[in-house]
């Protein structure tokens, strides 16, 4: 019998199941209704309390010991924590403390029974070539000693030891460019080298004394420590730093509104096109305090990054590129004349992927004598094999797939561990895989579908491979360095993410570019109580610039971001990498080189009717999207170039116009002389008339990005084109929203969605709200028993509906006074209560006997 047909007995499971105990709630799901689901989901990221519903599974990081293969962890915190050893060459995994004994003995120094059953702590130092530990227990240092297991106090430090605490603590300041920097500590960790007053300064760790290294360095012309990545020499005598002159430099406003009375900044900004900085590279002797600068032989505009020294300290490694980023040299500089020589240049048609804000990863052999290299020369990124004189020794990795990173170098045993993309069947999964120094005998050596993190022993002999996927928990694997599984260490628990949320895993697609030929991935996400025979809105969650990817490849990255929460308002929300992404090649991620705002949304609205000729449960008619920053911008690409598709945006810290910016911009799309009428088709601004949806713009008043003014831009444009759009400001918010301002950015843009896009006062043709009659307005609301939300709404603004999370939706006609009936469930009816101001606080649900249950209004 279908319960949900029967009206009489639906009606009597308003109270069956909202006010059953516990035993009935252990036989099936929980009923919550969307809004609660919404939150549960959302606080999960809003709040950092993933790990709550994903219990373990990961261990991270690998507390690696003495003997270089063996490690700890913890499980089972708080209530019951272990600590356990885990011995790769016995394959074995045993707890690490006798835990009872330790347990009685900080009874006795604690003078009380330690709390939680386990240990009372997850974190601990060795100390004493491993014979004993340092832990924290209710905000005390205690000792433990691994023989006698005798616990004692761990006296406070003295004032002399907080102080050197303090000096050895990295101090930070503001480079030249306004950016966030912090002195580096020397290798023999006697001095740290930092700026004050645009000149290069050491800091005495023992004894705070300051000695200045140069004098020369004026207001924006000064010593750098944080743009090239400078270095020490590996005996800590020189450092390889820059000299920069941003004089020539533009800036703009940053307005601080909330000042009495406002104050303006001035910050250093260059828009595409502008003049861009000079760096001169010098090595500085901190004995002599003579700055020796770098012969760089290279015309017109280029940045400079130092990339480490030779393990001798003879020479250091250091690379130009160019402004438009299609020709890198790489260089050997003498340490002690400053005579530079070409090791190896890279060149690009359209762009190499390397950016004067990183360092590029070096990794010397043979005591500096050959070295690892990178490269997308041939289509592909590709590990290499080179002489420190510049030759090509051999080709260590070779096809149609991208190393990522390399994890480590075993010398000895001549392998090299690195990260690739090797299934071609799904491309984005990243394998641990190893080839030898001969550039033979590649193989992959991590086997599960998904994402790894890998974490390699220091003896090289073993490593940890936590891997999951959209569907599969996480999981930590320990496997030999040939790829053999000897044991999973830790599976995560997500039984509550089962019962408490409803969860089911995110749905990966493969579908068509608007090519027709390339194929393009993403995830779709579907509500917790997903129905296939209703129509849902869809949402485009979208950013795809050319330095990124965003589809998530595991259920942790889909629950820490907020944006899939919305979902369970009642909507599909998808996330796609389009054409012009990372991680599939240079020919892929180069088709929107200089033609940037132009073919991404093709492909989203490609993506859009393919998946819809297959789900006819999405509503095509009624689409959103929304970006932040790069994915701001094609918001309002996608609202202005496809406005019959996309009925509803929210732009977040956009650039409108890309001249406007030029770290991003110039890199792919080149130089605005060079590129004139890619510009001028890549601004959003002469497209404002072609607005038809409802568009939110919101941007942070101090916003280092993307210039505030950016979104001033695009209201007067659309001012022009008498087109309406909704604005939200967030005052002293930077380019990501931060802390509340965050939170307030997340709510603010869903429930704009659930307003225009997701409302049933909304049609898909974006008609206005439909007014709601003034008499029942007062009791429309979320009411609550038990920590059970029931919400009462109006779907049609003259009538009231009960929603019980679960049940069917019950009408509720006008009866007498505050009393209604409700239509579908005969003899059962809803009574409102009033206060003494008129004020309505609660209702009475009342069955057929005349027992009633009261909630009361959230």
């Amino acid at each position: 019998m279908n319960m949900s047909k029967n009206p009489r007995l639906a009606g009597g499971l308003i109270f069956v199941i909202l006010f059953c105990g516990p035993p009935l709630l252990a036989q099936q799901a929980e009923a919550v209704g969307p809004e609660e689901m919404y939150e549960r989901y959302l606080n999960l990221a809003l709040y950092n309390t993933v790990p709550t519903v994903i219990k373990g599974g990961v261990i991270m990081p690998a507390n690696w010991l003495a003997d270089g293969s063996s490690f700890w962890y913890a499980e089972g915190s708080p209530e019951n924590t272990v600590i356990y050893r885990v011995d790769p060459k016995a394959d074995s995994r045993k707890p690490l403390f006798d835990t009872a004994h330790l347990r009685r003995s900080l009874a006795q120094a604690l003078g009380h029974e330690a709390p939680y059953q386990g240990l009372p702590f997850n974190r601990f130092a060795f100390s004493d070539s491993e014979k004993s530990i340092q832990f924290s227990v209710e905000g005390k240092e205690w000792s433990c000693d691994l023989k006698s297991y005798a616990v004692n106090p761990v006296p406070p430090p003295t004032e002399e030891e907080k102080k050197r605490r303090e000096r050895l603590t990295p101090k930070a300041f503001k480079n030249l460019l306004g950016g966030d920097a912090v002195e580096i500590l020397s290798p023999d960790s006697r001095w740290f080298a930092g700026v004050k007053d645009s000149n290069l300064c050491l800091r005495s760790a023992s004894d705070e004394q300051v000695v200045s290294l140069t004098t020369d360095g004026i207001e924006s012309y000064g010593w750098d420590i944080w743009n090239a990545s400078p270095q020490w020499s590996p005996d800590g005598s020189k450092l390889a730093v820059t000299k920069v002159d941003i004089r020539t430099m533009p800036k703009m406003p940053i307005v601080r509104w909330l000042k009495s009375p406002e104050q303006v900044e001035w910050h250093f900004y260059g828009r595409a096109g502008d003049p861009l900085w000079k760096s001169e590279l010098y090595v500085v002797d901190i004995h002599s305090k003579t700055p020796l600068r770098i012969d760089i032989d290279r015309k017109g505009d280029y940045f400079v990054s130092i990339l480490g020294w030779l393990p001798d300290g003879t020479e250091f490694l250091f690379y130009t590129v160019d402004r438009e980023f299609k020709k890198l040299d790489l260089l050997a500089a003498n340490a002690s004349t400053g005579v530079t020589r070409r090791v190896l240049t890279e060149t690009q048609k359209a762009f190499l992927n390397v950016s004067p804000f990183e360092r590029l990863p070096l990794n010397f052999l043979e005591g500096g004598k050959r070295f690892l290299w990178l490269s997308e020369r041939d289509g592909w990124n590709q590990l290499y094999l080179y002489g420190l004189d510049g030759q090509l020794i051999r080709r260590l990795t070779d096809g149609r797939f991208a190393v990522g990173e390399v994890k480590a170098v075993d010398e000895r045993r001549g392998w090299v561990y690195f990260t690739a993309q090797v299934d071609a069947e799904r491309p984005y999964d990243q394998h641990l895989c190893r080839v030898s120094l001969q550039g033979k005998a590649f193989s992959r050596l991590t086997e599960a579908d998904g994402d790894h993190i890998l974490q390699i022993s220091p003896s090289k002999e073993f490593f940890l491979d936590i891997n999951g996927s959209l569907s599969r928990p996480p999981a930590t694997e320990l496997r030999r360095a040939d790829g053999r599984l000897l044991q999973v260490v830790a599976r995560a628990n997500i039984d509550l993410l089962k019962d408490k949320l409803q969860w089911s895993p995110a749905e990966a697609f493969r579908v068509k570019a608007a090519d027709g030929q390339t194929d393009l991935y993403g995830v779709l996400f579907k509500p917790y109580n997903f129905d296939p025979a209703k129509k849902y809105p869809v949402i485009d969650y979208i950013y795809n610039g050319p330095h990124s990817r965003d589809v998530p490849g595991n259920m942790y990255a889909c629950l820490t971001d907020p944006e899939p929460a919305i979902a369970h308002l009642g909507c599909v929300l998808i996330i796609v990498d389009g054409r012009g992404t990372t991680g599939r090649g240079k020919e892929f991620q180069d088709a929107n080189y200089g033609r940037l705002g132009q073919d991404e949304i093709r492909d989203h609205v490609a993506v859009l009717k393919q998946l819809a000729s297959e789900r006819s449960y999405l509503d095509l008619a009624r689409v959103g999207l929304h970006g932040i920053s790069w994915g701001g911008y094609l918001t309002l690409r996608a609202m202005l170039l496809a406005p019959s598709v996309y009925k509803v945006g929210v732009a977040t810290s956009p650039v409108v116009d890309l001249v406007d910016a030029m770290s991003y911009t110039e890199h792919y799309m080149g130089l605005p002389q060079n590129n004139i009428k890619g510009y001028e088709e890549a601004s959003c601004l002469t497209l404002a008339k072609n607005l038809e949806g409802r568009l939110m713009l919101v941007h942070g008043t101090k916003d280092l990005n993307a210039p505030f003014s950016e979104t001033i831009k695009m209201i007067e444009a659309l001012m022009r084109a008498n087109k309406p759009v909704d604005v939200l400001i967030l005052p002293e918010q930077p380019h990501v929203p931060e802390g509340d301002g965050y939170k307030y950015w997340v709510r603010a843009r869903h429930r704009y969605f659930q307003e225009h896009l997701l409302g049933s006062n909304e049609v898909p043709g974006l008609e206005k709200k439909k007014s709601v009659d003034a008499r029942i307005v007062p009791y429309i609301g979320d009411y609550d028993f038990q920590g059970y939300t029931v919400p009462v709404l109006s779907k049609d603004g003259k009538s009231l509906t009960l929603i019980v999370p679960g049940q069917p939706e019950y009408e509720l006609a006008p009866d007498q006074g505050q009393k209604y009936t409700i239509t579908n469930a005969p003899g059962f009816s809803v009574e409102f209560l009033v206060d003494e101001t008129g004020k309505i606080t609660g209702l009475k649900l009342i069955q057929p006997s005349g027992e009633h249950y009261t909630l009361k209004k959230k």
